[in-house]
């Protein structure tokens, strides 16, 4: 917005009480995300859990068992926004131990938003706030989530084991181009030319636009459509044999055409 960083950091510190995101931990663990993302052996933090094919057949029933239950749709895009915008994010989590600077980043944020939900209560009555407030930030956390997941979550997407894992190339094959309606692009602010924002996450968003209009054959690189992406969803295993995310059922397919193979 500025072209003062001290100016845009009290922005993102402002905008961040309205988003229950601190800023100064966001800024860091996105960070990470970027350095991270599309590697098999670093995607603890900032991304969507993915396993392998092969980690999952290595796992225990119940660690089968909770994989799929953290992959369930409703999980991951009703109960996971959740937990993660009204209960992780009032802690710098995954940099706890990063110094003071996170932790005044998180402690501030947390005390500004209770007052200001304080104050909301005692004009309006705690009834607007669980009937109006409460609703409308799940719903704005559930489709900022849903919108993290679908930007990496796509069949052909790129994962690769840290020894050949380059991130050029995480960020232009593992990042997508969710085309969305002309609306939706401006309410999400062009978010979703996302293989850019990953290759530079310098571009303002609102210039994303631009260097697609300027790089055309950009265009179509990993591109979704809203109505496409929902099978994305279903997508909860990478196959490193076809370099691609499949399904629990197409698994359990393959497992059964190898049985049937074997004997």
């Amino acid at each position: 917005f500025f072209k003062s960083a001290w100016a845009n950091d009290w922005v993102g510190r402002v905008i961040g009480v309205v988003t229950l995101t601190p800023h100064d931990c966001w800024r860091r663990t996105h960070s990470l995300h970027h350095a991270t993302s599309g590697n098999l052996d670093r995607s603890e933090l900032g991304a969507v859990r993915t396993v392998s094919v092969k980690e999952y057949e290595a796992m225990t029933p119940k660690q089968r068992f909770g994989y799929r239950l953290y992959r369930n749709p409703i999980v991951l895009f009703v109960l996971g926004p959740f937990y993660v915008f009204f209960l992780q994010q009032r802690l710098p989590h995954g940099i706890m131990k990063e110094g003071w600077r996170p932790w005044v980043s998180a402690m501030g944020t947390n005390v500004v938003l209770f007052a200001a939900l304080g104050a909301a209560i005692w004009l309006g009555g705690l009834n607007a706030l669980l009937l109006v407030w409460l609703p409308t930030m799940l719903l704005a956390a559930m489709i900022g989530v849903w919108l993290f997941f679908v930007q990496h979550q796509f069949e052909e997407t790129y994962w690769a084991r840290n020894e050949t894992w380059e991130m050029v190339e995480a960020a232009m094959r593992g990042s997508s181009h969710y085309d969305l309606p002309p609306v939706l692009r401006w309410l999400t602010g062009n978010i979703g030319v996302h293989h850019i924002h990953h290759v530079s996450a310098r571009i303002p968003f609102y210039k994303l636009r631009d260097v697609l209009k300027k790089n055309p054959a950009l265009k179509d690189v990993n591109r979704l459509g809203l109505l496409e992406s929902i099978r994305c969803a279903g997508l909860t295993l990478w196959d490193e044999a076809s370099q691609r995310l499949v399904s629990f059922g197409h698994y359990a397919r393959m497992k059964a055409q190898s049985k049937a193979v074997a004997t």
